[in-house]
């Protein structure tokens, strides 16, 4: 197979590229910058420099492929809403064109399982479940835009099929790690609800597991959920996550909801304030890591989906 894929230098487009190399195929793919290509390179694939703003550089570097990964994405709760829009919704129209020009026969891209939260509690979702009215935030609003995009282009010559996890994570994670290390330093840690609720994850190998899945056996127009199996008390996961770098946190805890409410009030305050970037805390981020549950039987039937990589060997990989 030869693939092309975006964001081939991030957390997930990387371990994308590692794992489609390590199987025997031919990879290229999209490079902002000579740090990225010099990335891209050490993982076994070809860098194509360019932007996914660039339309003609997308189609001649993608030209020839079997298939394209769309794993680049602007991942930001906060306010910074023309960024995302930039690129998860333009930036999936040029990916989307430049398919189209370069002939290829299928396109599966990165979605996200943020695009069912409406800010309820959300339990044993499957793909079923219908997107909200109102997002909860423009990250969430701009990949369900994206992944709009990406089903409606299906087509007789052009499959398209979208991947939905939830939180990412594993060896390279830039978000949700480094984060929950920084708060627990400071001490700024605080638990919704103590932790006490369900939570649904998904290791970064896994997530790459359903796209190569989906790119070989997904029904063109459709989208799935991948996870790493039944959920796990998101207070577990997070003690888990901490206790590989040496770590732990209290026992400070507020009501989910009040989270939540609390949240609302600073957006709109940071709004009428007129400040700068984006408050710290976000119905975007309280929603997506309060209760939060889906159900991966439609990729587990449809694509032959396992979850290669446990919860524990995930852990294992990232203990210092």
């Amino acid at each position: 197979m030869k693939a092309f894929v975006t964001g081939g230098s991030g957390f997930v487009g990387g371990t994308l590229v590692q794992m489609l190399v390590s199987r025997g195929n031919t990879v290229k793919a999209l490079a902002r910058s000579e740090r990225a290509a010099d990335r891209i390179r050490a993982l076994g694939a070809e860098p194509v420099r360019g932007d996914i703003e660039q339309l003609e550089t997308l189609a001649q570097g993608l030209s020839g492929c079997d298939v394209v990964f769309h794993t680049a994405a602007a991942l930001d709760f906060g306010n910074n809403t023309s960024r995302q829009e930039q690129v998860n919704i333009e930036g999936t129209r040029n990916i989307i064109e430049a398919t189209r020009r370069g002939g290829v026969k299928r396109l599966v891209t990165v979605s996200a399982s943020s695009i069912i939260a409406d800010g309820r509690p959300i339990n044993n979702a499957d793909e079923s479940r219908p997107l909200p009215r109102h997002f909860v935030g423009p990250y969430s609003r701009t990949k369900a835009a994206a992944e709009r995009l990406i089903l409606a282009a299906n087509s007789a010559s052009l499959t398209t099929v979208a991947v939905r996890p939830p939180g990412i994570w594993g060896l390279g994670d830039s978000s949700i790690l480094p984060q929950m290390t920084q708060m627990a330093k400071s001490r700024q840690f605080i638990w919704f609800d103590h932790g006490r609720y369900a939570y649904t994850t998904c290791h970064v190998a896994n997530v790459c597991e359903g796209l190569i899945l989906a790119a070989e056996r997904g029904r063109g127009g459709e989208a799935y959920f991948v996870t790493d199996g039944p959920p796990i008390l998101f207070r577990e996961f997070v003690l888990g996550l901490l206790g590989t770098q040496g770590l732990t946190v209290g026992e400070r805890s507020i009501p989910w909801r009040l989270a939540l409410s609390m949240a609302g009030l600073t957006e709109t305050a940071w709004q009428l304030l007129r400040r700068p970037g984006a408050p710290a805390l976000t119905r975007e981020s309280v929603a997506l890591i309060g209760p939060f549950t889906l159900n991966d039987g439609k990729a587990r039937r449809e694509l032959g989906y396992q979850g290669l990589m446990t919860r524990e060997q995930g852990l294992a990989a990232l203990r210092l």
